[in-house]
């Protein structure tokens, strides 16, 4: 069994709702208020999107979770995006995503193109949404986004009860047509933001998706593999001691 695939062990206290530790203190607010208004805090303000979709573990598609991507563009075919498992001020950040273009991911070789999925299944389905954005507005830029791929690691598997980050980072998929038992998931997203996916999908039927003759993307779609992290010693490489 893959480091990324053990269930946790032994675990602090808690229900897993909340990190163990204490309340924040009244001077710990004023520290980080104050911190806050003195230090530019630049790349955190380049976050200029919010987008809720779903995503499965590589090396169980049985788990589904629900994720709220921040995202920052770099250029116009490359993005970041701190994932969170909710749009809440207590969200936990349990992963980040990285989303090329087209152009970009075809110049990948083989290998490292296994690691990526395509989103253009996300996007036309209607699971890809930007809360309360309309959709008139963020047509444009869902016609590029059903062209890309992402890399997305896991670092804290909530779903699993982990109270704090354990283990090896997952790698995650993208919901793609073959997928089954997302639908209390996206009902609950759905009713939250007083949205319908079905109507999504419907105004997004014009929205073109490419051919994957030559992808390795989505790989498990075409070998039923997925991929697990481990974790194991290995030799140090060390600084060459000063003259």
């Amino acid at each position: 069994m893959a480091s990324s695939d053990e269930s946790p062990g032994l675990m602090p206290p808690g229900d897993g709702s909340v990190p163990p530790g204490k309340t924040m203190t009244v001077g710990q607010h004023i520290i980080d208020k104050g911190a806050q208004l003195m230090q530019s805090l630049k790349p955190i303000k380049q976050m200029s999107q919010h987008v809720c979709t779903f995503a499965s573990y590589s090396h169980d598609m049985t788990r589904q979770i629900s994720t709220h991507h921040y995202v920052s563009r770099l250029n116009q075919d490359f993005l970041q995006c701190a994932v969170y498992d909710s749009d809440d001020s207590n969200g936990r950040l349990i992963g980040v995503e990285y989303i090329i273009s087209d152009r970009i991911f075809e110049t990948l070789p083989p290998e490292e193109q296994k690691l990526w999925h395509s989103h253009g299944y996300e996007i036309t389905s209607g699971l890809w949404v930007n809360p309360r954005v309309p959709e008139m507005i963020q047509k444009p830029e869902l016609r590029d986004l059903a062209r890309s791929y992402g890399k997305f690691w896991c670092t804290w598997q909530v779903d699993r009860g982990d109270r704090v980050p354990l283990g090896a980072p997952a790698l995650m998929m993208s919901p793609q047509g073959v997928n089954v038992g997302m639908v209390d998931l996206v009902e609950k997203r759905d009713n939250k933001y007083n949205i319908s996916c079905e109507e999504m999908k419907k105004s997004r039927i014009d929205i073109e998706i490419p051919e994957m003759t030559n992808s390795y993307a989505d790989y498990w779609m075409q070998t039923g593999k997925g991929f697990a992290i481990d974790v194991e010693n290995t030799d140090m490489k060390l600084r060459a001691p000063f003259p």
